[in-house]
């Protein structure tokens, strides 16, 4: 599930930015749980989850 800027995070870890076209640009965010995904540089671009935070027992947080 891809996240578009202002929507929020639905579990703490890293996001890939993707391309307008659905490639990866190479380029990370970390977001917060509840969070508001931050503006991406460029339009009709989104998130995808790349790796969740785990918590204390090492589970992830999903």
């Amino acid at each position: 599930m891809n996240l578009k800027p202002g929507q929020k995070a639905p579990v703490s870890g890293q996001y890939a930015l993707i391309g307008s076209r659905g490639g990866n640009t190479g380029k990370e965010v970390t977001a917060v749980k509840n969070k508001v995904m931050p503006p991406t540089p460029k339009p009709r671009q989104t998130y995808k989850l790349n790796d969740a935070t785990k918590n204390k027992s090492g589970k992830c947080s999903s």
